[in-house]
C-alpha cells in the first residue's frame, strides 16, 4: 500500500520510562538506497510478518510503499542483501496526545549499537507544530529529523556496504 510517510527522529539513551503496547524484534537489509529498497522480518506476539518496502528520497515525509512478503520470497530477496541482517529490539509506547513513540535498540552488542525513536504523524503541519510533553522533552533532546547521515540506510552503507561488495551483492 503506498502512503505518505510523516516522521520526526531522535538519538536516545535507553528505553523510555513508559510502559510498551508492543515488543518486537526485526531483522532488516538493503537491496538498494537509491532509491530505497528494503526487506524487513519482524517478529511479535501477534506472530511474524515479512515486508518489502520501497521509499522515495526525502527526510521528514516521504512516499512508502510496503508489500507483505511470503517466507520463501523474504528468504529469496535476502539473496540481494549481504545477508547480515540489521537487528533491532523495537518497543511502541502511547503517547499522551494520541501519538505513538516508536524506540529501537538498533545491532545491540556491535560496536556500532544505538538507540533512536520516532514519532509518526498524520500531516507536515502536525510534525512541525508538535513539541514533546515535559515527560519526554529530555528524553526527545537530540533531534535529527532531515540530518543527512541519521537514516537506517545510511546506517546500512556504513556497517554493511563492505561486506556487501565482498559478497558481489553491491546494493545500488
Amino acid at each position: 500500500m503506498q502512503q505518505l510517510e510523516i516522521e520526526r527522529k531522535w538519538l536516545v539513551d535507553g528505553w523510555p520510562d513508559l510502559p510498551p503496547v508492543l515488543v518486537c524484534e526485526m531483522w532488516q537489509g538493503y537491496i538498494s538506497h537509491t532509491p530505497t529498497v528494503r526487506i524487513r522480518k519482524t517478529v511479535s506476539e501477534a506472530g511474524t510478518s515479512r515486508m518489502l518496502c520501497l521509499k522515495s528520497a526525502g527526510t521528514i515525509a516521504r512516499t512508502e510503499v510496503e508489500i507483505e512478503l511470503d517466507a520463501a520470497t523474504f528468504d529469496a530477496l535476502l539473496g540481494f542483501t549481504c545477508g547480515d541482517l540489521i537487528y533491532k529490539r523495537h518497543r511502541r509506547y502511547a503517547l499522551a496526545d494520541g501519538l505513538v513513540l516508536e524506540v529501537s535498540e538498533v545491532d545491540p552488542g556491535r560496536e556500532t549499537s544505538f538507540f533512536y525513536a520516532e514519532v509518526e504523524f498524520p500531516s507536515m503541519a502536525a510534525a512541525e507544530r508538535w513539541q514533546p510533553d515535559e515527560t519526554m522533552r529530555d528524553y526527545l533532546s537530540n533531534e535529527v529529523s532531515g540530518v543527512p547521515g541519521y537514516s537506517m540506510g545510511a546506517y546500512w552503507r556504513r556497517t554493511r556496504e563492505a561486506q556487501s561488495a565482498e559478497n558481489g551483492k553491491t546494493a545500488l
